[in-house]
């Protein structure tokens, strides 16, 4: 039963915001942009569902949703969803942000639509922030993908690249033995950080909108600001189906931009600043900016 509704029109051309969840004491608050992506988003909230053990403000910003996403979310099963609709695909950067302006709870999590969350995988996120006992960190779930993409934090396994060959249940009885070691380099969603720490550093930077290269270039935003913790926690897993979305836009040359903004590129800032994908040890050492004159960067730079 929804206590309140409370429809803003807001400021921004044509984008409604609909904040209906309760207030109540939530651990997180999970933004999830979508975008004509309805099958795989029912997927995802009922994972969110079926194995969250915490309570969790859940936020679905709909870009376009002319598939039926918007309708969906407006049913009353869904009261308890809070939404943001924009008539035309504002991309993750704009989209995530201002899912922001809903966020309840002190921790916010950026997570994909195409995402089916495991049992634990909250609970895991949760010790980890305990244990770490500081605000200043980026934590990440750790994703299972069907395909190898060459990214050593992930756990390569095939349960289906798409709904149709999505083997669930196999994948429920499996799941426990695909945990790994806590890995450096937490960058990738689904990510978790402190919403004041959110605000410090603003957030996704909409130069790198829709989104290409915005993960890194967040991380090395925090990185700036003195975080050192890049937890990748390996008990916490999500299976990833991969650029459901993503693969229909038009990308932005993020690679490009993140090389001008920084001095660096992506790749030696994941290697060599954030030791991504190596056993976990701990916060990262004060940041070597050597790093920036190395040859091969001053080579990307010339030829930009």
């Amino acid at each position: 039963m929804v206590i309140f509704v409370k429809v803003i029109e807001t400021m921004i051309d044509r984008i409604t915001k609909y904040l209906r969840s309760a207030d109540r004491d939530y651990t997180f608050s999970i933004i999830i942009p979508s975008w004509n992506n309805l099958p795989y988003l029912k997927n995802c909230m009922e994972s969110l569902a079926l194995h969250s053990s915490l309570p969790h403000q859940v936020i679905v910003v709909v870009n376009e949703g002319t598939d039926g996403t918007l309708e969906w979310l407006k049913e009353p099963v869904m009261d308890h969803v809070d939404l943001i609709h924009s008539p035309q695909n504002m991309g993750i950067c704009h989209g995530v942000n201002l899912g922001r302006t809903l966020v309840k709870a002190g921790y916010i999590i950026y997570m994909n639509d195409d995402m089916y969350v495991l049992p634990g995988w909250d609970t895991a996120l949760y010790a980890a922030i305990r244990k770490i006992g500081t605000q200043m960190f980026m934590l990440s779930a750790t994703m299972i993908e069907p395909v190898e993409t060459g990214n050593n934090c992930v756990v390569v396994k095939d349960y289906g690249s798409d709904l149709e060959s999505f083997d669930r249940e196999k994948l429920l009885h499996e799941y426990k033995a695909l945990q790994k070691s806590d890995w450096m380099g937490s960058t990738w969603p689904p990510v978790v950080l402190h919403r004041d720490l959110w605000d410090m550093v603003g957030g996704f930077s909409t130069e790198f909108s829709p989104g290409m290269y915005s993960d890194p270039d967040l991380s090395c935003k925090l990185l700036q600001t003195g975080v050192r913790h890049f937890l990748g926690v390996g008990s916490s897993l999500v299976y990833h189906f991969g650029s459901k979305s993503t693969r229909r836009i038009k990308k932005n040359q993020g690679r490009k931009t993140f090389m001008s903004k920084w001095g660096i590129s992506s790749r030696v800032f994941r290697k060599e600043f954030l030791k991504m994908g190596k056993n976990y040890s701990g916060p990262l050492p004060e940041p070597d900016q050597s790093i920036r004159n190395h040859p091969f960067n001053r080579l990307k730079r010339f030829f930009q």
